[in-house]
C-alpha cells in the first residue's frame, strides 16, 4: 500500500518537471490536506516567482500534466492557483485491504542500512525517588524508542542515571555518621527520599560535613575502595525500586540500559587531557573550563563549562563530553536522542559545541535534545503536594489505579466482571490515562496534571481510545458467537476476515478509511520529530471516526453478507491500527472494559 499524500506529491512533482524541465525537480509539491478535497496542491504559489507567470495559469498548466487516473476523480484547479485532489473511493479501499495484510501496516522500510540511534531517557538520580517530573522523560522516550524500532532502526536504550557526583559524597558521609545498622540507614529501603533529605540538610548547614563530602567525591572518582564499596550499597538499594517502577509503567529499560554517570568515570581524565590538548579547554580561577564561542552571559562574558573543578573533582559536563565520544566511536550511533527536561536547554547546546569543535561529533551524526516541559498543578506552578514537596512517582501511579477503580466498579456488576478482572482493568485504566494525558501534549510544552481529565472517557484521553478498541474486540466476540450459533464462517475468523476485502460504501465508512492508511506516514513523522503527541492526535482522529462509523453503519446487522463482511473487515484494520499504535506509547489496551 502507499501513502495517499506521498503517492499525490510524486504525481504531481512529475507535472512540475514535465511542465518546466528538470531543473525544477527539487519543487516542493507542497500537498495538504483540505476543506474542499481530500488533498490540494499549492505548488503553483511558489514556483509562480520562480517562473514569472501568474500562478493561476502555472497551476492550468500542471493540470493538464498531472495523471492521477485510478487515484483520483477529476481534479481542478480553485482559488488563485489551489489544485484540488479528491480520492476515488475505490483506491482507498484497495490501499486499506493491503495495510489489512501488512504485517507493517503500510509502514515503509527503514533506510538503507536502518541508523543506530540512542535514545537517553528516564535518567533518574540513584537513591532518590522518582517523582512527577521523571514521567515525562520516562515515558516520552520510551514511546520515542518504540516508535524508532518499530520502524525499523537500531535503537540503544540509555538510562544515563545520576549515580555519581557529589549526591554520593554527602550520601556516604551521612551513612558513615548514622551508622550502617542504624534505623536512620533502614531508610534507605523504605524511605530513600527521607535519608537523601537529612543528608542533605546536613551538607547545607554543616561546612565541615560538606567538606567531606567534597572530598569523598574524590575519593570515589578516584577508586577509593571503601568509598566504592558504600556506593554499590546506595546504588543496590535503588534498582528493585527502579524494576517496581519501570515494571508499573511498562517501560522497555532494564538494567541491561543503564550507563550511568559512573559508567564514563574511566574516560573522564582522557576527555579533559584531550581538550586541554586541542586548546579548547584553559584553566580559569583554578579549574578547567572550555568557553564555546556563541554563548555569553551578563555583559557579553563568554559562558564557561566547567570540565574539572578547582579541587580536582569533575564536573558533569566531563561526563557528558565522555558520553558523547563513547557513543559515537564505540556504539557508532547515527542520531542520538536526549530526553531531558527543557531547563538543561543551555546546557546539552553547550556541551554538544564543545563536542563539535573538538570533532568528536562527525559531520552526518545528529545529537539532538528533546526538551521536555513541566508538570503542572492547578495554580500553573509546578506540581507539588500540599506541603510543598515533589509529588512522588509511586504515589501518583496508586492514585490513578484507585480512582479508574472508583469509574469502573458501576460498570462492574453488569459486564460481570470478577474482582481479580477489574483490578486487572483499573491497573491498565489509571496508568493508561496518566501516560496517554502526558503523551498527547506536545513535548515541550507543559501541562496541567488534571485527574477528572485524564481519567474522562470522552476526549482526546488514554481511556476513550482504550473504550474504542475494547468495543472493537466486543464486534469480534459477538461476531464470533454469531457465527458459532448459525454454524457459519460469518467471517469472523482471521482468515475470513482477510479475504473478505474491503469496500467503501458510505462518508463514514470512506473518512475512516482514508484516515487509516496514513498510519505508516504518521508513524514515519514521529520517529523523525521524535514528537509521539502527534501519534496520539492520529489514533484520537481514527478512534473519533470510528465511533462516527459504528453509529451510522451498521456492522454485525448489515446487509448483504458481502457488506457485513466488508465493515468487519474495516473493524479488523482499525483495530490493529489502534492496538498497534496504542503499543508504540506503551499505553495498555484491555480488551474488555
Amino acid at each position: 500500500m502507499a501513502d495517499p499524500q506521498e503517492v499525490l506529491a510524486q504525481r504531481v512533482r512529475d507535472a512540475i518537471v514535465a511542465s518546466f524541465g528538470p531543473a525544477y525537480d527539487d519543487a516542493d509539491p507542497l500537498i495538504r490536506p483540505s476543506s474542499f478535497a481530500d488533498f490540494q496542491a499549492n505548488a503553483a504559489l511558489p514556483l509562480a516567482k520562480r517562473v514569472g507567470r501568474p500562478p493561476a495559469e502555472i497551476a492550468r498548466e500542471l493540470l493538464a500534466r498531472l495523471d492521477v487516473a485510478g487515484i483520483c476523480t477529476e481534479p481542478a484547479v480553485s482559488g488563485p492557483g489551489f489544485i484540488n485532489l479528491t480520492l476515488r473511493e475505490d483506491w482507498i479501499a484497495a490501499q486499506a485491504v493491503d495495510m489489512l495484510g501488512d504485517d507493517r501496516l503500510g509502514l515503509a522500510p527503514a533506510a538503507a542500512p536502518p541508523q543506530t540511534i540512542v535514545v537517553e531517557y528516564s535518567s533518574p538520580n540513584i537513591a532518590k525517588e522518582m517523582h512527577v517530573g521523571h514521567l515525562r522523560t520516562t515515558i516520552v522516550g520510551d514511546a520515542i524508542a518504540r516508535v524508532l524500532e518499530f520502524a525499523g532502526h537500531r535503537v540503544i536504550r540509555d538510562n544515563h542515571v545520576g549515580d555519581w557526583g557529589t549526591p554520593f559524597g554527602m550520601l556516604i558521609e551521612h551513612l558513615l555518621d548514622v551508622g550502617e545498622d542504624s534505623p536512620e540507614a533502614a531508610l534507605l529501603r523504605t524511605d530513600p527520599n527521607a535519608f537523601y533529605q537529612a543528608a542533605r540538610r546536613q551538607f547545607d548547614s554543616d561546612p565541615a560535613f560538606a567538606e567531606r563530602a567534597r572530598k569523598r567525591v574524590v575519593d570515589l572518582q578516584g577508586g577509593d575502595p571503601e568509598t566504592l564499596q558504600h556506593w554499590e550499597e546506595l546504588v543496590g538499594f535503588s534498582l528493585d525500586y527502579l524494576h517496581r517502577i519501570y515494571g508499573r509503567l511498562r517501560v522497555t529499560l532494564t538494567d541491561a540500559d543503564i550507563r550511568g554517570e559512573s559508567f564514563y568515570n574511566d574516560m573522564l581524565a582522557d576527555t579533559a587531557a584531550e581538550l586541554e590538548e586541542k586548546g579548547i579547554a584553559v584553566y580559569s580561577d583554578g579549574a578547567l573550563c572550555a568557553f564555546p564561542p556563541g554563548f555569553t552571559g551578563r555583559e557579553g562574558r563568554p559562558l564557561p563549562v566547567i570540565i574539572r573543578k578547582s579541587d580536582g573533582g569533575y564536573n558533569y559536563s566531563a561526563t557528558d563530553l565522555a558520553t558523547v565520544r563513547y557513543r559515537v566511536d564505540v556504539l557508532h550511533c547515527d542520531r542520538a536522542i536526549y530526553v531531558v527536561g527543557s531547563d538543561q536547554s543551555l546546557h546539552f547546546q553547550m556541551v554538544f559545541a564543545v563536542a563539535a569543535e573538538a570533532g568528536w561529533i562527525p559531520p552526518g551524526v545528529v545529537f539532538e535534545h528533546a526538551k521536555i516541559g513541566l508538570v503542572l498543578g492547578p495554580d500553573g506552578n509546578r506540581l507539588r503536594t500540599r506541603s510543598g514537596d515533589n509529588v512522588q512517582l509511586s504515589d501518583l501511579l496508586e492514585e490513578a489505579v484507585e480512582r479508574a477503580r472508583g469509574i469502573l466498579d458501576e460498570v462492574a456488576a453488569a459486564d460481570h466482571f470478577s474482582a481479580a478482572e477489574l483490578d486487572e482493568v483499573a491497573e491498565a485504566v489509571g496508568i493508561g490515562a496518566v501516560k496517554y494525558a502526558d503523551l498527547s501534549t506536545a513535548r515541550e510544552s507543559a501541562y496541567v496534571f488534571d485527574w477528572d481529565r485524564m481519567i474522562s472517557f470522552r476526549g482526546n484521553t488514554g481511556p476513550y481510545l482504550q473504550y474504542a478498541t475494547a468495543r472493537l474486540h466486543s464486534i469480534f466476540r459477538r461476531a464470533a458467537e454469531g457465527a458459532a450459533a448459525s454454524g457459519t464462517a460469518a467471517c469472523a475468523t482471521a482468515a475470513g476476515i482477510a479475504a473478505a476485502g474491503i469496500a467503501v460504501t458510505a462518508g463514514p465508512e470512506r473518512a475512516l478509511a482514508l484516515r487509516l492508511i496514513g498510519f505508516g506516514a504518521i508513524v514515519t513523522q514521529v520517529g523523525q520529530t521524535a514528537e509521539p503527541h502527534r501519534l496520539c492526535a492520529y489514533l484520537f482522529d481514527v478512534a473519533s471516526l470510528f465511533t462516527t462509523f459504528y453509529e451510522e453503519c451498521p456492522v454485525l446487522k448489515a446487509e448483504p453478507e458481502s457488506l457485513r463482511a466488508s465493515r468487519l473487515a474495516l473493524c479488523a484494520l482499525t483495530l490493529r491500527v489502534l492496538s498497534t499504535g496504542l503499543d508504540l506509547l506503551g499505553v495498555p489496551a484491555p480488551e474488555r472494559m
